[in-house]
């Protein structure tokens, strides 16, 4: 009994494993403990799980070999890795220095590769495809060393936009070469290979920029509830996306960035679609592919003969080379400082994500040897370190220059915001807590603050029961997207006044309210208990009504006040509109008089903002109706409002709510209402307010009165 359990055991581990619940269970036992071990000597974890693969491979202890489901996850690995690099490009800073980016992507493109053929061809030794294949290979580049650029609060540097940009122009032109070397590595190339190439490479290019787009919208915008559908819809556009690449004659990895590039306006960097992606990717798919690939390098043949050690050392030389002086190219170009200089160097020249794909599709069709394979390996290890490291140390002397983003332009400082979300209606807290994600400051560390409101009557017990239920709603709803939030009940005598109560409890920098969506709901809630909320509480108030998912959007339209510019909180909203712009990747168009116009530019300027905005002249603000004339159904309609008695505040604006409510009934709207000076408004000594119509006739007595005296 016990031999035959024992030798039951002795084959269940025998090498390599078989068992796939064991080998399963041995990968994500390497993903667990890989970046743990290798965190103390700050090795990348990329590196990493590498080294993991070369060891546990058929060419170290030999407990895994290639079999068929190694060989699919590392597959959706790969395809994996292309779509989120196209997914998280940030196409605005694209769009704003395109130009230098250009010229960057230009430098970075053509130099590694002009060094990189002739000594692959003539000191190598390699033949024509293989040199062609190694040298573009050089020109690929992946922002490894980001997180560190947006560490020390330097990621709108224009260097920093400019080496981004350059990643999309490299990259794609890099893998269309893999296409074109593909098919001549099968002998293909002919005047009907470049016809069949540029027609289905057309035909591809038209499914995915206008067709794909389409279908997700509206797919996101029917399907809001079924947030595992949309990742299951995410990854469908992926696959097929890379299938049709390879039925028009491309590699599938360019059909899994494109991909990425063509969902990227519909899936914000905050969302919870987003970190699932994220999340599900970093977590298994990514890691295969990585162990994967280690698994293929034979470390014995660098031990077997000089040749494997030249062909290393020279791949990584070349590779270091090339991409310095692509970054000194820049430097000279626009008169770069020396430190901007290193961060484009250090951004560009750790080569991972790209440079594996190109190595293995060369790889996998015999286009290179075991010795480049191996070489690359050592290649990526090294660049990751030198790229790591002079990061670093080019991103500190730049904030030492004093050229880090300011964090104190605006009324809030970002590593202090406080955001509350009041909960009174269950089905639209969702929406609601999307948007302050996507708005809320990465910097801080505070949650967002849900609070539920009871009213102190016979009921009281029961309700504040049933409100705790809720929060836990919103609680397990906001945990798909890593946003940590802080739940409150409490009992007061109104809604409204426990609102404000709380919202200098929590020292609220902003509160977000929802919108009711009945008429006769609106107006009870809207036009008391808001205004009561207004009357007293000082900070930032934004009320929205989002029926539509954000991602429909094409523009955000922006309908600002005269004088808005001098209120206290002006810069805080138009920040927080300009990160929802960026998030969404959508243009601003404000519609203003000629000097709020000045302050919104300059504030943009300030805040080295790269969404794109345009203005609309409008006087006439006494015909709030006139307005219509500027929105579209494709924007996102945002009007900034002001308490009454503020500086901004006219007569116009009551009952904003109400009207556009009203008048815009199908669009999405964000109503603000920006923070004022504490203690420093006459309303702070009044219950009541006296209604629109009595302030109204008291200003026209004041005119009349100063009219005689003069």
């Amino acid at each position: 009994m016990g031999d035959k359990f024992f030798n039951h055991l002795a084959d269940a581990f025998q090498a390599p494993l078989t068992n796939p619940v064991l080998i399963f269970s041995l990968v994500l036992l390497i993903i667990l403990l890989s970046p743990i071990v290798l965190r103390p000597i700050r090795v990348p974890g990329i590196i990493g799980l590498i080294l993991s693969g070369v060891i546990i491979g058929p060419h170290g202890l030999n407990w895994l070999e290639k079999s068929s489901a190694v060989t699919l996850f590392s597959t959706i690995g790969l395809l994996y890795i292309m779509f989120i690099a196209g997914l998280e490009l940030d196409m605005n800073e694209f769009k704003k220095t395109k130009h230098k980016s250009f010229l960057f992507g230009f430098f970075t493109f053509i130099i590694p590769i002009s060094i990189g053929f002739p000594v692959c061809y003539y000191f190598l030794g390699y033949n024509f495809l293989a040199s062609v294949l190694i040298a573009s290979m050089f020109a690929t580049h992946t922002l490894v060393s980001y997180p560190i650029v947006n560490r020390y609060g330097i990621s709108k540097n224009e260097a920093v936009a400019v080496a981004i940009g350059g990643t999309i122009l490299t990259d794609t032109a890099v893998l269309i070469i893999l296409a074109i070397i593909t098919g001549a590595s099968h002998g293909q190339i002919n005047q009907e290979f470049w016809v069949t190439l540029g027609v289905s490479f057309a035909i591809f290019l038209l499914i995915m920029f206008g067709v794909i787009p389409k279908i997700a919208k509206w797919f996101f915008q029917k399907i809001q509830t079924e947030h595992t559908g949309h990742y299951i819809f995410v990854l469908t556009v992926v696959f097929f996306a890379a299938f049709i690449a390879e039925i028009a004659g491309l590699e599938p990895i360019i059909g899994a960035f494109v991909a990425g590039l063509a969902l990227n306006k519909l899936i914000p960097q905050s969302s919870a679609l987003m970190n699932r992606i994220e999340f599900i990717g970093n977590a298994i798919f990514i890691p295969f592919f990585l162990i994967a690939v280690g698994m293929i390098v034979d470390v014995s043949i660098l031990m077997n003969g000089t040749s494997a050690l030249i062909v290393a050392g020279t791949l990584t030389l070349v590779a270091v080379v090339g991409k310095f002086l692509a970054a000194y190219a820049t430097q000279k170009s626009f008169k770069y400082s020396k430190d901007q200089r290193n961060l484009i160097f250090g951004l560009s020249n750790s080569h991972a994500a790209a440079t594996l794909a190109v190595i293995m599709v060369g790889y996998n069709n015999n286009i290179i040897d075991d010795n480049v394979l191996n070489g690359t390996i050592l290649l990526i290890l090294i660049t990751c370190i030198v790229a790591t490291m002079v990061t670093e140390n080019a991103s500190k002397k730049v904030v030492m220059e004093g050229n880090q983003a300011d964090l104190h332009l605006h009324q809030v400082e970002e590593n202090e915001e406080q955001i509350m979300i009041p909960i009174a209606n269950l089905s639209n807290m969702e929406p609601i807590l999307d948007f302050a994600t996507l708005i809320k400051s990465r910097k801080s560390p505070f949650p967002l603050n849900i609070v539920s409101v009871v009213a102190d009557d016979e009921q009281a017990e029961k309700n504040k029961t049933e409100a705790r239920k809720n929060l836990d709603k919103m609680a397990r709803y906001a945990s798909g997207s890593e946003t940590e939030v802080e739940l409150t009940t409490t009992v007061d005598i109104n809604i409204a006044s426990g609102i404000s109560r709380m919202s200098k409890q929590t020292l609220a920098d902003c509160v977000i309210m929802g919108w009711p969506r009945g008429a006769s709901f609106v107006e009870k809630i809207v036009g008391d208990k808001t205004e009561s909320i207004l009357n007293n509480t000082d900070t930032a108030l934004m009320m929205i009504r989002l029926e539509k998912p954000l991602v429909i959007h094409k523009s955000i339209t922006i309908f600002v006040p005269p004088l808005a510019e001098s209120e206290v909180g002006f810069s805080y909203w138009v920040e927080k509109m300009l990160k929802l712009a960026q998030e969404l990747t959508l243009p601003i168009h404000y519609v203003c008089n000629s000097r709020t116009k000045i302050s919104l530019e300059k504030q943009a300027e300030e805040l080295k903002s790269n969404v794109p905005f345009s203005f609309s002249d409008y006087d006439d603000w006494d015909n709030i109706y006139g307005l219509a004339t500027f929105s579209n159904t494709d924007s996102l309609l945002v009007f900034v409002s002001s308490r009454s008695g503020e500086v901004s505040y006219i007569d116009s604006l009551d009952g904003l709510a109400k009207k556009v409510g009203r008048y815009y009934k199908n669009q999405n709207i964000i109503l603000i209402f920006p923070s004022r000076r504490k203690n420093l408004h006459i309303d702070e000594y009044e219950d009541i307010q006296a209604s629109p119509l009595v302030r109204r006739i008291g200003r026209e007595i004041g005119n009349i009165l100063t009219n005689k005296n003069k």
